[in-house]
C-alpha cells in the first residue's frame, strides 16, 4: 500500500508539470522510486521469458513515474496467485486455467483468491511430446507410462486433468512426473519418461529444444473429447501451431490452448496503478514483441477476451478510453 501512495502522489505530481503548474524545472527532484514485482515461473518456460520482457517494458516507458519492476522467477500459477492475494507480487502471470478456479475457491483451492485480470495475453498452447518410435501414439497410449506432467506446484493438474479425463485417462493410470520445462526435455531425452506436457506461447523454448535435439512426435488430441472441453470451460479452446515451427514438424498441429496467460493483480490493487500498467504495456508491445514473439498477443481483440476471470477496474477504464471494451 505504501508503494500504491508514492505512486499516486507521483501521477499527481506528474499532472500538475503537465498543466504548467507553477515554477520552473530548475533543481526539481527526481521523481521517488516506485518498487514493483512480477511473479513469473520456472527459466526455461515461456512466463519466465515474457515476464522479463513485460518487467522490461514497464520501467523503460514507466521511467518518468520512476518504476523499478523486478521479474521474479517463480514455480508458476499457483505460487503466483497466493502471493499476489499476501501482497508479496504486485502483477502476475497466471494460466487462465488456474485463475479460473481459484476465484471460485473450487478444485482444492482453500478460498476464493481476489484475482483480477489486467489483460488476457497469449495463448497457452500445450500437449504432449514423445520421442518419435517411443510406441506412444495417442493419450490413451500414456498408460502406464512415465509421463511428465509439469513443475510440481505449478498447478498444472488444473487443465491437465480435465484434458486426460475428456479422452478417459486420469493421473493413476501412468506415473506422473514432475519437472519443469527445460527438465521435461531431459526426461524423454534420456528415457527417463515416455512422454512429458509442454506448451505456452508459441514457439516455446523446451519444445524448440527436445525438436533441435531429437525427432519428437506431437501426440494428437481426439476431436471429439476437444469440442468436449471446449463446451465445458470457457479457458480452453482451439488452437493450431503452424506447420515448420519446430524442426521437423512439417504440418499444423490443430490443438488447444488450455488456459492463455493472462497478467493479474489483486482485487484491492489501487485503480491508478492498474490503469498506468495497462495503458503502458498497450501502448508499447511493440517493444515486448521485441523481446518475445507472444506481445502480439497485445492488441485490441486478444487483451480483452473472457477466459473467467473478471478483469480490474484500473484495466476496464483504459480499454473503455480507447474504446475496446464491449
Amino acid at each position: 500500500m505504501r508503494r500504491f501512495g508514492v505512486f499516486v502522489a507521483l501521477v499527481g505530481s506528474a499532472l500538475a508539470a503537465s498543466c504548467g503548474g507553477g515554477g520552473s524545472d530548475e533543481g526539481a527532484a527526481a521523481p521517488s522510486r516506485v518498487f514493483l514485482s512480477m511473479g513469473t515461473a520456472p527459466p526455461g518456460g515461456t512466463f519466465f521469458v515474457f515476464g522479463s520482457a513485460l518487467a522490461e517494458a514497464m520501467n523503460e516507458f514507466g521511467a518518468d513515474l520512476g518504476w523499478s519492476t523486478t521479474a521474479e522467477a517463480t514455480s508458476g500459477s499457483q505460487e503466483n496467485i497466493r502471493r499476489v492475494d499476501s501482497g508479496e507480487l504486485d502483477f502476475a502471470l497466471s494460466n487462465a486455467a488456474i485463475t479460473y478456479f481459484a476465484v471460485r475457491g473450487s478444485e482444492g483451492w482453500d478460498k476464493a483468491y481476489p484475482m483480477r485480470s489486467v489483460m488476457t495475453l497469449a495463448p497457452n498452447v500445450a500437449l504432449f511430446i514423445t520421442p518419435a518410435g517411443s510406441g506412444v501414439e495417442t493419450i490413451n497410449d500414456l498408460r502406464g507410462n512415465r509421463v511428465g506432467v509439469g513443475p510440481a506446484g505449478a498447478g498444472f493438474e488444473y487443465f491437465v486433468g480435465p484434458l486426460l479425463a475428456a479422452h478417459g485417462v486420469s493421473f493413476d493410470d501412468f506415473t506422473p512426473l514432475n519437472a519443469t520445462q527445460a527438465s521435461a526435455v531431459d526426461l524423454i531425452a534420456d528415457g527417463s519418461a515416455a512422454a512429458v506436457f509442454v506448451g505456452g506461447a508459441v514457439p516455446n523454448p523446451a519444445i524448440t529444444q527436445s525438436a533441435a535435439s531429437q525427432d519428437i512426435h506431437f501426440i494428437p488430441f481426439d476431436a471429439e473429447a476437444k469440442q468436449q472441453l471446449i463446451d465445458e470451460y470457457v479457458f480452453f479452446s482451439p488452437a493450431t501451431i503452424p506447420a515448420n515451427t519446430y524442426r521437423g514438424q512439417t504440418e499444423a498441429y490443430e490443438g488447444l490452448d488450455v488456459g492463455s496467460m493472462h497478467l493479474i493483480t489483486s482485487a484491492n490493487a489501487d485503480e491508478g496503478l492498474v490503469y498506468a500498467v495497462t495503458k503502458t504495456l498497450y501502448e508499447n508491445s511493440a517493444r515486448v514483441v521485441e523481446k518475445h514473439a507472444a506481445g502480439r498477443a497485445i492488441n485490441a481483440r486478444n487483451v480483452i477476451r473472457d477466459t473467467g476471470t473478471e478483469f480490474h477496474p484500473g484495466a476496464i477504464r483504459y480499454y473503455q478510453e480507447i474504446g475496446i471494451w464491449p
